[in-house]
């Protein structure tokens, strides 16, 4: 059975497009497609191209997205000639904006990825999150935005880094009943920290999974259900002396812990004054 072809249509890298039709795709219980994609279209003779191949295959659509009105226009008119489904992403929204500000847009593609200053401070909230990560340094405490503290196994260095490319500088520690936390958390404003937690249940199945990447025995007493419930109950005791807010990850996508955090900011009046 032939696959469904989807293309994939931009002038610049073509993220948008690509996010966009995966985030549907979730959405539909099939594997019957077969994503095409091209990047960096920018003249009419590319675009007859594509036309031309997506008029070969038995199914196919397009989705595209040009910042130029002039080849969102051709593109539509090149579909519609060849008798193919397409899918302008870009165009409504622009048009849209452009109403709202009253002015033309700049139809410059790839424009959001120059290089400026937003760029350079998310860069920097990386490098700061992998510096700081796992506790290694509490002064990063002090200068941090927010900083994530919970038991082994409850994200934090993934939701660390996935904070740093919003422009959050985010420091991480482990808590565990043999080491007291540093210091610094019970001197800062508790609002600055997250408390993470995860079910007994999960923390198992996880660590059980991190021991065996490791080579080491799933029976391993980090692994097992004492020991995990004694973590979090010292965790939840450390927790609770900061009063801090708590987040449960265990049925959560870390962009789901991300939002939450991110809402948690903006609510608490949190800015991130250190970028």
């Amino acid at each position: 059975m032939d696959l469904n072809a989807i293309y994939l249509v931009s002038d610049s890298v073509g993220e948008t497009a690509d996010q966009v039709i995966r985030s549907a795709l979730f959405q539909f219980e099939t594997e019957n497609y077969q994503l095409k994609k091209y990047s960096y279209v920018q003249t009419l003779e590319e675009i007859d191209a594509i036309c031309a191949k997506a008029g070969e295959d038995e199914k196919a659509m397009i989705f595209y997205t040009f910042v130029q009105k002039e080849m969102a226009d051709y593109m539509q008119d090149r579909i519609e000639k060849a008798g193919l489904i397409g899918v302008d992403i870009y165009s409504p929204v622009m048009k849209g904006l452009g109403q709202l500000f009253q002015m033309k847009p700049l139809e410059k593609p790839g424009i959001n990825r120059q290089l400026n200053k937003d760029y350079f401070n998310r860069v920097e909230a990386i490098e700061f999150s992998v510096k700081y990560d796992d506790g290694r340094d509490p002064r990063g405490i002090e200068k941090a935005d927010i900083i994530l503290i919970g038991v082994s196994r409850t994200s934090k260095t993934p939701l660390s880094i996935y904070l740093a490319n919003k422009n959050v500088k985010v420091a991480n520690i482990p808590l565990f009943p043999e080491s007291k936390p540093p210091k610094e958390i019970f001197s800062i404003a508790p609002e600055r920290i997250i408390g993470l937690i995860n079910s007994p249940k999960k923390l198992n199945e996880v660590r059980k999974e991190r021991l065996k990447t490791l080579g080491l025995p799933p029976s391993a007493s980090y692994a097992g259900m004492e020991r995990i419930l004694e973590e979090l109950e010292y965790a939840d005791q450390i927790m609770k002396q900061i009063g801090c807010e708590v987040i449960d990850v265990s049925n959560k996508a870390i962009e789901e812990t991300a939002d939450h955090i991110l809402h948690y900011m903006d609510v608490m009046n949190i800015s991130r004054k250190h970028l």
